[in-house]
């Protein structure tokens, strides 16, 4: 003898409504906020990416302003791209604090020209106080031109209590 079907109530959103992100993808868009909010990044054009836990893309645009005297972009848009890339990627792992950068390790592999750039953060290990997360810059034409690993402590300072985590 067949069974009779299961009758199923769903409700369904309200439209137009959208849920506001919860959990650990909330805490990824908080961290992508903050990102934004640090002032540092109003020099750089960037925006950041926290697609999953341990995992951070950051996308830039460099040009001739940021050149050495040889006409290549100087070291310190390669340690600023690489360090923010694996500090989020590590950040991604934590909820509460903010981590600070300990040390950071460099390895420049190419001049890069002016365009469009791609910092790939990736946590390593740590899951405690000290996290060690690396990350590689990847120039338009899909080459690797840089890459650091850098070791990252949990802080005093709660995630909480800065204005673009918080916004």
């Amino acid at each position: 003898m067949p069974c009779s079907p299961v009758a199923r109530r769903v409700t369904l959103p309200d439209s137009g409504a959208e849920a506001s992100p919860s959990g650990e993808a909330a805490h990824f868009r908080a961290l992508e906020n903050l990102y934004r909010s640090a002032p540092i990044n109003r020099l750089f054009r960037s925006e950041l990416t926290i697609p999953v836990e341990g995992r951070s893309i950051i996308h830039f645009d460099v040009d001739e302003t940021q050149f050495h005297a040889a006409g290549a972009i100087h070291g310190t848009v390669y340690f600023k791209m690489l360090d923010d890339a694996a500090f989020y990627a590590a950040n991604s792992l934590v909820s509460d604090r903010f981590l600070l950068t300990t040390s950071f390790n460099l390895l420049f592999t190419r001049p890069i020209g002016p365009g469009r750039i791609r910092a790939e953060g990736r946590w390593i290990s740590g899951k405690r106080r000290v996290y060690v997360a690396e990350a590689s810059l990847i120039d338009a034409e899909g080459e690797e031109v840089g890459r650091g690993t850098g070791t990252f402590m949990r802080s005093q300072f709660p995630l909480s209590s800065l204005p673009g985590y918080a916004d």
